[in-house]
């Protein structure tokens, strides 16, 4: 898939040691997965839930990204990390003026854009500390734009991507990476009742790995984010013309 140039370093994942939230299913677990084909060293599978895994390298983790807590003990207890994957995140699918928007945008900057933070706040130390390493953030492509029915979610997003943006500055001078990634609808929970067509969670991961491998900022992990990036790049009032219409034709992606 198409990646960003950035010119940065490019870093192998043979021998990494890394933490993934969100590591239970979906998205994360297919990170986990893609992790150890690449031949990690050792991973963190964390979430609220650990559970064993087959794989010896996989170490379970408990880990609420909204605990500070929790994330403080994961820093302590995980010193050797030099890949941090921030994969957990919410999508509560919810048009900006519905009932209970501002509840729903709370809940998912919490998660999406402070637990993201806190994550690295923390672990950027040991990073620094262990080579420098790199953060790679799942983002999506409603970091770009607003999809109307699910809009307090593209906030959230675009908050996420400043934040990643952001960091990549400030850790560039410690050597650390900072990887964005976007891609359309992926086939696990979060996406259930999305019709149409959705990305396989391995294909993502591997997408994502590979643009840690060559050296990228931002990578277009599957070909609805291209084909969005190309859009937008194109014509976006265009673009956003499409978005109005969907709205006023009450075409939402979403079955119930």
């Amino acid at each position: 898939m198409q990646a960003k140039q950035s010119g940065a370093a490019k870093m192998d994942i043979e021998g990494a040691v890394a933490l993934v939230t969100g590591a239970n299913r979906g998205l994360g677990k297919a990170f986990v997965d893609a992790l150890l084909a690449g031949g990690a060293g050792k991973v963190y599978a964390a979430c609220r839930q650990p559970a064993s895994h087959l794989d010896e390298r996989v170490v379970p983790l408990r880990l609420d990204v909204m605990s500070p807590t929790d994330i403080t003990a994961a820093a302590k207890n995980c010193p050797d990390v030099t890949i941090l994957v921030n994969n957990a995140g919410i999508m509560l699918t919810t048009p900006i003026l519905a009932p209970g928007s501002d509840d729903a945008l709370r809940r998912e900057i919490e998660v999406n854009v402070f637990g993201v933070l806190a994550m690295a706040r923390s672990f950027a130390p040991l990073l620094a500390r262990n080579g420098g390493g790199a953060i790679i953030n799942v983002l999506s492509v409603a970091s770009w734009f607003v999809n109307p029915f699910n809009a307090t979610y593209c906030t959230s997003k675009h908050a996420a991507l400043a934040v990643t943006n952001a960091l990549r500055i400030e850790l560039c001078g410690q050597g650390t990476r900072v990887l964005g990634v976007h891609a359309g609808f992926i086939d696990t929970d979060m996406a259930r009742h999305v019709a149409g067509p959705k990305s396989r969670a391995q294909d993502v991961a591997d997408q994502a790995l590979h643009g840690l491998r060559v050296g990228e900022d931002h990578v277009l992990a599957d070909s609805s984010a291209i084909e969005i990036h190309d859009a937008l790049a194109a014509d976006r009032a265009a673009f956003e013309r499409g978005q109005q219409s969907m709205w006023d034709q009450g075409a939402s992606p979403w079955t119930k």
